[in-house]
């Protein structure tokens, strides 16, 4: 009889601090530590963020092992995020996963934290087919995908500049909102005109995304009517709230449409930290309906960082025999 599959992922790329335990490709933990502390910075601070995560893995993996009622001895291999993100927050997760695969004697697998958010989409049924068109949005990346297998990723599309999500926090800072701010866009677009101001619209070729010049268009916007109207912002925000989620969802959706035209692709999914925003998810599903796509969206706990995103794909890697050297280094950047 063989022996199942058990895998431990352990996530640290930015402020959360999160592991899962899959077997034979079901995720039965997934945890996460978020550190409260950076609200009062208005962005996360890298240094506090990798001494939380000193303070938090042990207890998450050993809650995380717990739930899911897996013994570290059960254990087949440590999946972890390589990169990208924050070198301090990775070299907590990297070096703790090198200590666990040296003391059990169970190989490590690095894990793209991109590609796993890709991967999300293979947590649960319904799963996507082959080839398979992913928008993947979080803080720091905007990305098309072409996802021909589980193992075989291309980008497509890419943001020259800025993130959707930076666009999103940036614009929440400059409405006087607390850190992280897209969800509190997302919070009061819903009770917003989303045409009551329009912005400046990114003239880009081909696949690719920018956003600087969208924020740039919103900062002119907000401080053109405070010279006239001092408390602009406070009287129409759910009114600016509204018009930006729609600028930004209506820049990404084009771009995931031209992508499926050109490439040909149905089967269609948005990941990533912003693919929790409800405008988002609410106009990608009706878009989808209207071109008869197949359309997927993971769960909201496998949207944000999450180690269930990289169990997953350490499992397919773990199958594919793909394992990691213990002299491997974290990346800060590190290309899909």
């Amino acid at each position: 009889m063989n022996t199942p599959v058990s895998i431990l992922a352990i996530e640290s790329s930015c402020d959360d601090t999160a592991a899962a335990v899959l077997k034979e490709g079901k995720i039965l933990a997934n945890l996460t530590a978020n550190q409260a502390i950076h609200k009062a910075f208005g962005g996360v601070v890298p240094e506090l963020a990798s001494r939380a995560h000193m303070e938090n893995i042990w207890p998450v993996v050993d809650a995380a092992l717990e739930q899911a009622q897996v013994s570290k001895e059960e254990l087949s291999a440590i999946a972890f995020t390589r990169g990208p993100g924050l070198i301090g927050s990775l070299i907590v997760g990297v070096n703790f996963a090198k200590g666990l695969s040296l003391g059990l004697d169970i190989p490590m697998i690095e894990v793209n934290h991109m590609q796993a958010h890709v991967g999300a989409h293979f947590i649960d049924a319904p799963q996507p087919e082959f080839p398979f068109l992913c928008l993947t949005v979080s803080g720091g990346h905007t990305q098309l995908v072409k996802v021909n297998d589980f193992l075989d990723m291309e980008v497509i599309g890419k943001s020259n500049d800025d993130a959707a999500g930076e666009a999103f926090d940036k614009s929440a800072k400059l409405f006087g909102l607390e850190y992280p701010g897209g969800p509190l866009i997302d919070k009061y677009a819903q009770g917003g005109n989303p045409l009551a101001f329009t912005f400046g619209k990114p003239k880009v070729k081909g696949l690719d995304f920018s956003f600087s010049g969208l924020k740039t268009s919103i900062l002119y916007t907000v401080q053109k009517a405070q010279k006239d109207q001092p408390n602009f912002v406070q009287d129409h925000l759910a009114d600016l709230c509204a018009s930006v989620q729609h600028s930004i969802v209506t820049i990404l959706l084009e771009k995931l449409e031209q992508a499926a035209e050109e490439t040909s692709i149905s089967h269609v999914g948005i990941g990533g930290g912003v693919a929790a925003n409800s405008g988002l998810r609410t106009r990608f599903e009706a878009l989808g309906k209207e071109k008869a796509w197949h359309t997927y969206i993971p769960k909201f706990e496998y949207c944000t960082d999450n180690a269930g995103m990289i169990a997953i794909m350490g499992y397919h890697k773990f199958r594919a025999g793909q394992f990691a050297p213990t002299s491997i280094e974290p990346l800060a950047r590190y290309p899909l």
